[in-house]
């Protein structure tokens, strides 16, 4: 099988741009490497760790160079409109760390364009490539607990994805538990049960906590499927900076006709406990989670963990395997725009019915969303 080079453009040079462009470097098929960001000081610090091709800061000027055939799109989630429509014009292939938007109007938007050229696009849904995930939805797909009846999904976060998060912008009205996190535990429910239709869903929020930043503590929800299968999905991520897990603990039961699979995935199975603190895990620049944690759970870290300068997990196979899908025509499981925007509208029509104290009907229209989320 011939294998076609890449020449690769990462825009957003942060945390998880970071990630994947050193894991780019490992990949053979990464011929060209260039990056873009609007903090200078942050692209060159990458750009020396990873040797790359090119830097500017300007996305269009990266997208627009000859040696570019794939994207990746890791700015802030407010941020990915106008880079994902300046490579989708190039016909680049994409992958966009989610959202496609944060705007529901302009997530339809986005994907109409990838539609109408024609790009591969994939949506970073990390969750995906957990191998026990792998694993329970193969036995779902084989029928070893006949059909599905009922999900029940809890997830629980400290504070420090929102804090960071919330500090470095001031349009926070979409950025909810549910549309920045929920929706990670939401795509993987849906992939694990076959992407079943939901028709409608009711929801409560609180915000005790985080409201003063401008965000909900937790969103709680019961979605109602096309064939009568019950999903009851929640979401806290106010817990406290202290909290061992670094970011995400996930919990998900599903019960069929003839059986059940019970899935732990709260990394209480490998615990540090030492008196000096433990890194943040989610460390963006600037980021101080403001108290010391001295207990982890270690494999906590959605992306993975890292050993040897290197990181290994999750987001490592994801992205390892999106570039065998570029280079060698591979069948993935990745998430896809479609995908990434079925997950928008649902997280926020959750965030809907919270606000309005009523059960949204679904399929939901963007333009109600958009009107219904900044009430």
């Amino acid at each position: 099988m011939s294998v076609r080079e890449i020449g690769l453009a990462i825009i957003g040079c942060g945390t998880i741009g970071r990630v994947r462009a050193n894991l780019a470097r490992e990949h053979p098929a990464i011929g060209w490497l260039g990056l873009c960001d609007i903090d200078g000081e942050l692209m060159a610090s990458l750009a020396a760790d990873t040797e790359a091709d090119f830097t500017t800061t300007d996305f269009r000027e990266l997208v627009a160079r000859p040696e570019v055939t794939a994207v990746i799109v890791a700015t802030d989630e407010n941020a990915h409109e106008a880079p994902v429509l300046a490579a989708t014009e190039h016909g680049h292939a994409l992958f966009i760390e989610k959202p496609l938007a944060t705007d529901p109007v302009a997530s339809a938007r986005v994907l109409e364009a990838i539609q109408a050229q024609g790009v591969d696009a994939v949506v970073g849904y990390t969750q995906r490539f957990r191998r026990r995930f792998i694993t329970a939805r193969q036995r779902i797909r084989e029928g070893q607990i006949g059909d599905v009846t009922t999900v029940i999904t809890r997830a629980l976060m400290n504070r420090m994805v929102p804090v960071a998060t919330l500090r470095r912008t001031e349009e926070r009205t979409a950025l909810t538990p549910m549309v920045v996190s929920g929706t990670h535990s939401l795509d993987a429910c849906l992939w694990l049960v076959g992407d079943k239709q939901p028709v409608e869903v009711f929801a409560r929020s609180g915000n005790r906590v985080l409201g003063p930043l401008g965000t909900k503590d937790a969103t709680l929800g019961i979605f109602t499927m096309a064939d009568g299968m019950l999903w009851s999905m929640s979401i806290s991520w106010a817990l406290p900076v202290v909290w061992p897990g670094s970011v995400y603990g996930l919990e998900i039961g599903i019960v069929g006709t003839e059986g059940v699979i019970d899935i732990e995935d709260t990394h209480r199975d490998a615990i540090v406990v030492s008196e000096r603190p433990q890194g943040a895990g989610y460390q963006p620049k600037g980021f101080d989670a403001g108290a010391p944690r001295h207990v982890d759970f270690i494999g906590s870290y959605p992306p993975g963990d890292l050993a040897d300068g290197r990181l290994w997990g999750p987001m490592r196979d994801e992205t390892m395997t999106w570039f065998n899908r570029l280079a060698k025509g591979h069948a993935t499981h990745h998430a896809t725009a479609a995908d990434g925007h079925r997950n928008l509208m649902l997280t926020m029509a959750m965030d809907l019915s919270a606000r309005r104290g009523t059960v949204v009907k679904l399929p939901v229209d963007p333009e109600e969303l958009l009107v219904g989320v900044s009430d």
